[in-house]
């Protein structure tokens, strides 16, 4: 950066302060006498319920939690919190995050306890709709606002029509359109193995490919949706070696695309191109794999450090977000800390134009949302919807940490600049 500071913080010192938690930073005291002494007393905080797959199939998309959540919360409680008109003070944000285990009657039950027991005020919810589609009904049952992000908008969409739930996500037509942008940087026959299970994730990409891949020039050799959790893609991979697959397209969890690839290469299909949905998001995921098998994986983009946004609550690029959670864990930064954190950025903002805890006064804000975050602009449609920026990366062999990814294709988005070209796996294992 050319400027190395933003909004009177340096970038040295928000990476050292980034790790206060949100129980750490003050409000103020003051209580004007108009204020009801009964009621100011009965509210002290704001509070934001979280269900999130802190377990499960996937439970790669938390990682970042709580980290993430107390960083975002202690700067929006930098001076005393949210000020709110009908207590005549400011109130702190305090998040309370609960374990979906990555299933969605679990998701639904932790969605009613957080409305129904601890009496939120606002929900986030995020990652795959395992975890937010259940929870958005919730939030539509009960009349209590939402946000959710980490979901395509198309399968949030699936599940409306919505009227107290958002979603800020990227969209899968426009991801199909980066994927076929970087396939299309590959010689390849153009054969397509399609991978996707009979979840809303599978079917809503088996859908979009279907319609997509043809007009690009695609075929697309599908045996149909299965079960989670099976053990052998032995038929899946015979056919793909029968059709000349030379292109993999997946979406699944973490586990079972671990087992589907080992599969692969035990069985000896390599395809030119492997291209994941879901499952490959994550340098923990690729690493897991094993050997240097994870090389050459290409996933989507959903944020990345160099993406040229900025904190709308405290100035800092995408780049000072990732490095600060690099330093403060000692992990690789990862897709959702930036997913996460423009969450954050949406409740505070809302709810700083709200001013009120009612909850229609805070759906009514959350809908006229037009802002600038950490993830791109946020606007919502008519149907409670905001397209996030996305791209392609492809995982390489990295020097500071096993794996490093590019950017090779910035889809429909100029905002997002490609750092190279996809290369095919058997060229890089060649020279690896």
């Amino acid at each position: 950066m050319a400027d190395d500071t933003q909004h009177g913080i340096s970038r040295r010192e928000f990476i050292k302060k980034v790790g206060y938690a949100a129980g750490a930073v003050g409000l103020s005291s003051t209580l004007p006498n108009l204020v009801p002494s009964a009621r100011a007393a009965s509210k002290k905080h704001i509070l934001i319920g979280r269900p999130a797959p802190m377990t499960g199939a996937v439970a790669a998309f938390a990682e970042p939690s709580p980290w993430l959540d107390n960083m975002a919360v202690a700067e929006i409680n930098r001076e005393g919190g949210i000020y709110i008109k009908e207590y005549r003070k400011k109130l702190p944000v305090k998040v309370k995050i609960m374990d979906t285990e990555s299933n969605p009657s679990k998701a639904a039950e932790v969605g009613s306890r957080l409305i129904l027991k601890d009496k939120i005020d606002f929900m986030y919810v995020s990652s795959t709709p395992l975890v937010v589609t259940p929870v958005a009904g919730i939030c539509e049952r009960f009349k209590v606002p939402s946000v959710s992000t980490m979901m395509p908008i198309e399968m949030f969409l699936h599940g409306g029509p919505y009227h107290w739930a958002f979603d800020a996500s990227p969209s899968v037509r426009e991801m199909l359109a980066a994927y076929i942008i970087s396939w299309d940087q590959v010689k390849t026959n153009k054969a397509v193995g399609l991978l996707a299970a009979n979840d809303a994730d599978g079917i809503a990409w088996a859908n979009a490919a279907s319609a997509a891949l043809k007009p690009a020039g695609y075929t697309m050799v599908d045996l149909g949706r299965f079960p989670g959790g099976i053990m052998d893609y032995g038929k899946f991979i015979d056919a793909w070696k029968k059709e000349k697959v030379e292109i993999l397209f997946a979406n699944l969890s973490p586990p079972d695309f671990i087992r589907a690839w080992r599969q692969c290469y035990r069985e000896g299909f390599i395809p030119k191109i492997c291209a994941i949905g879901k499952a490959v998001l994550f340098p923990s995921v690729v690493e897991a794999l094993g050997g240097n098998i994870g090389a050459g994986l290409s996933t989507e983009d959903l944020w990345h450090p160099s993406y040229p946004f900025k904190s709308s609550l405290a100035g800092y690029t995408a780049r000072d977000l990732a490095d600060a959670y690099e330093k403060a864990s000692g992990k690789q930064w990862t897709q959702p800390i930036g997913q996460f954190y423009l969450s954050y950025e949406i409740v505070a903002d809302a709810l700083r134009r709200a001013q009120s805890l009612d909850k229609d006064i805070i759906r009514r804000a959350l809908a006229d949302t037009d802002l600038d975050t950490i993830g791109g602009h946020i606007k919502f449609s008519e149907k409670n919807v905001a397209a996030t920026p996305v791209g392609i990366i492809q995982w390489l062999k990295g020097k500071k940490f096993p794996y490093t990814c590019k950017i090779v294709s910035g889809g429909m988005y100029k905002e997002i600049a490609p750092e190279a070209k996809l290369r095919s796996i058997p060229e890089l294992q060649e020279k690896s």
